[in-house]
């Protein structure tokens, strides 16, 4: 069938049976999508068992809650990224932190501190290195933001979050903290471990099938705004992980990989009651001035909410 013959049939499916007034925009992308969805079957013979093979899959991530993890898995997260940079770099922003995918594990409501959270209920302590994290956020001058919201939350070291895991304390490895009137953050946490996506998800099916690997290397996740400013979401990678650069939802990014300096000063160590030297990483995070000729950075999606 020749794509054009094809064009016609989506519009006579989705624009001429249309008896009612229409959402232009949604009318817009489903004839695109489904004009595109046509073309594959009819380009590569898409059998019918292949093409139910594949609808019952989307049903069972939709139902299994992995829709999100698929997205980012398909570098789908990570490609509005690049569009994102590539609009703002055409507005003349430049010198904010990278900007890197949310996934799909955000908890709206953690509880709030300004300056300083520990983020873990203590309950890995005995198996996990202890991880300090500080830093300045600042506007897009370079001065600092005093008020600035630093949202962050990781994984333990099983590679769950609380919430989606009910054998966590409430909040666990999450907090959102206020910078202080030097626009400082500080956090105590535990240093994350890498995992993977759920070994018997669908989202490791169809990587199997694709010949890759489903792993992503340790990370913390933040959201970090203040008024007039757009919105930051981003995560820093830690160094040395061996899926550093090769993390399955392509979001390493250079500017996101900051050093680890292990402390063993005992002064110190006595300071945080501490037996063992700790993990310490500085990471300062640059805000670019909000603009009314961009799409707003603070993305509308669904996301949890304890």
């Amino acid at each position: 069938m020749q794509h054009t013959d094809i064009d016609t049939l989506v519009k006579k499916w989705i624009v001429d049976a249309a008896d009612r007034p229409a959402n232009p925009r949604v009318q817009q992308i489903v004839v695109r999508l489904l004009g595109d969805l046509c073309k594959t079957i009819d380009d590569l013979d898409v059998t019918p068992n292949e093409f139910w093979s594949g609808l019952a899959y989307l049903s069972a991530a939709g139902a299994s809650s992995e829709l999100g993890l698929l997205a980012a898995g398909m570098g789908l997260e990570h490609f509005l990224d690049l569009r994102a940079d590539e609009a703002e770099a055409q507005a003349g922003l430049a010198g904010a932190t990278p900007r890197t995918i949310e996934g799909p594990l955000y908890v709206a409501g953690a509880p709030e501190s300004v300056g300083y959270a520990r983020l873990d209920d203590g309950t890995e302590s005995e198996r996990a290195e202890v991880l300090l994290m500080q830093g300045t956020v600042f506007d897009a001058d370079g001065q600092p933001l005093p008020g600035a919201q630093v949202e962050v939350w990781h994984a333990n070291l099983l590679g769950n979050y609380s919430f989606f895991d009910h054998t966590q304390s409430p909040f666990n490895l999450r907090r959102t903290i206020v910078a202080d009137q030097d626009g400082r953050y500080q956090f105590r946490s535990i240093l994350p471990v890498g995992y993977g996506c759920p070994p018997d998800g669908t989202t490791q099916q169809l990587l199997d099938l694709l010949g890759r690997h489903g792993q992503r290397p340790a990370h913390i996740h933040f959201f970090i705004s203040a008024p007039g400013h757009r919105k930051l979401t981003t995560q820093i990678n830690i160094d040395g992980d061996s899926y550093l650069w090769d993390d399955f939802a392509f979001a390493t990014r250079e500017g996101l990989v900051p050093p680890i300096t292990r402390v063993d000063d005992a002064a110190q160590l006595a300071a945080l009651q501490l037996q063992q030297p700790y993990a310490s990483i500085a990471f300062d995070f640059h805000l670019s001035r909000d603009s009314a000729a961009l799409p707003s950075a603070a993305v509308e999606r669904q996301r949890a909410a304890a």
